[in-house]
């Protein structure tokens, strides 16, 4: 797929254009949502192992700690993999009723503090092969409902040994009650829960930290969950130089086209095709990107596309995609009422994301 994408007075610098994502619009079909439930490419070969913590917060070598015997004691669910479904569940044996006590971890923590390193290392530690073992977003594991209805989801889990949800939302009431009686049955079929999540909207003044919430608003849930407390600054801050300032137009055209799988996009026309792509694709709206760039980024209009944007950040920070980019940095993407709104956690994760990911981005520019 390419694009004619070109910045005026400039020339190709290679044969083929750069790739364009406002000429796609990716379809997803169900069993692709089934099988993508693992860690995504940037946390393919994380491990406890590899999780450094800081030597000045506790609750991180705790939560290591705790997290790897949570893994461990999980060999017995399903362990002899009797009952395995096919892909959408059907001609498995009903999985066993869970065992008394905890059967889900909470990683309760500010953005960057590490929740998904340590929650991937869970998914990879925990002793079951990847087909009886899921990994998403709470926004992913909601899509997966959509396209396969609630029981046949319910159905296509219920086999697991364990699920883990990452950034569980808070924020929407409906999909939370939804999330947590999918929640509710699982755990009836003996299937192991760890989440993290975000703080409820109106709540973000008092702290980082979500577990009293999450807690309330999975209700009967509560007692399945031991919430584990991390506490940290932004490790993609720690100890890293500034971001850098944006490129020139000519700056990110040029290196567009010198680079093989990059995007070349103008972020406002960017911004208006993610309204027309529903975000359980911007996953897929990325394949086989290598590197997007994007000229005039400019303040974000409005607060559904700043949360259209914040999933595509999310999604490119999953795939280690740099961004290079012109026109405004990325830490003046959202508005003062934004960031001092419900949803401004989202909007700092999305800042870090992309700051960290524009870092990747500055070897794609000679010179620098």
């Amino acid at each position: 797929m390419s694009s004619s994408t070109t910045a005026p007075g400039s020339s190709p610098l290679t044969d083929a254009a750069p790739l364009s994502l406002c000429t796609r619009e990716p379809h997803v079909p169900a069993d692709r949502l089934v099988a993508e439930m693992v860690p995504p490419p940037r946390f393919d070969s994380v491990r406890f192992s590899t999780y450094i913590p800081d030597p000045n917060q506790p609750s991180q070598s705790e939560a290591v700690r705790v997290l790897e015997g949570f893994a461990g004691g999980l060999g017995g669910a399903h362990a002899s993999g009797a009952g395995r479904r096919g892909l959408f569940g059907f001609g498995r044996a009903r999985a066993p009723k869970a065992p008394a006590g905890p059967r889900g971890v909470y990683l309760d923590g500010g953005y960057g503090v590490g929740k998904t390193h340590l929650l991937a290392s869970l998914w990879h530690a925990t002793p079951a092969e990847p087909a009886l073992k899921a990994f998403g977003t709470f926004v992913e594991l909601t899509n997966l409902v959509g396209a396969l209805g609630f029981q046949q989801t319910v159905q296509t889990l219920s086999g697991h040994r364990l699920l883990c949800i990452d950034e569980f939302e808070l924020d929407d009431p409906g999909d939370t009650v939804l999330v947590s009686t999918l929640l509710g049955k699982l755990v009836e079929a003996g299937v192991a829960l760890a989440a993290t999540s975000n703080t409820l909207p109106g709540k973000l003044g008092e702290g980082r930290f979500a577990a009293a919430d999450f807690l309330r608003e999975i209700q009967g849930l509560s007692a399945h969950f031991r919430a584990l407390r991390i506490d940290g600054e932004d490790y993609r801050h720690r100890g890293l130089p500034e971001a850098p300032t944006p490129f020139t137009d000519e700056e990110v055209t040029k290196a567009a086209y010198a680079t093989e799988g990059a995007s070349l996009d103008d972020f406002p026309h960017l911004l208006e095709h993610l309204a027309k792509v529903h975000p359980s694709r911007y996953g897929a709206l990325t394949d086989g990107v290598k590197a997007v760039c994007l000229t005039d980024v400019a303040p974000v209009p409005d607060q559904s596309t700043a949360l259209r944007l914040v999933v595509l950040a999310d999604r490119l920070y999953d795939r280690e995609v740099p961004v290079l980019a012109s026109g405004l940095p990325f830490d003046r993407l959202f508005s003062e009422e934004m960031l001092n709104g419900g949803y401004r956690k989202k909007y700092f994760r999305a800042i870090s994301r992309l700051t960290a990911l524009a870092r990747d981005a500055k070897g794609l520019v000679p010179s620098h």
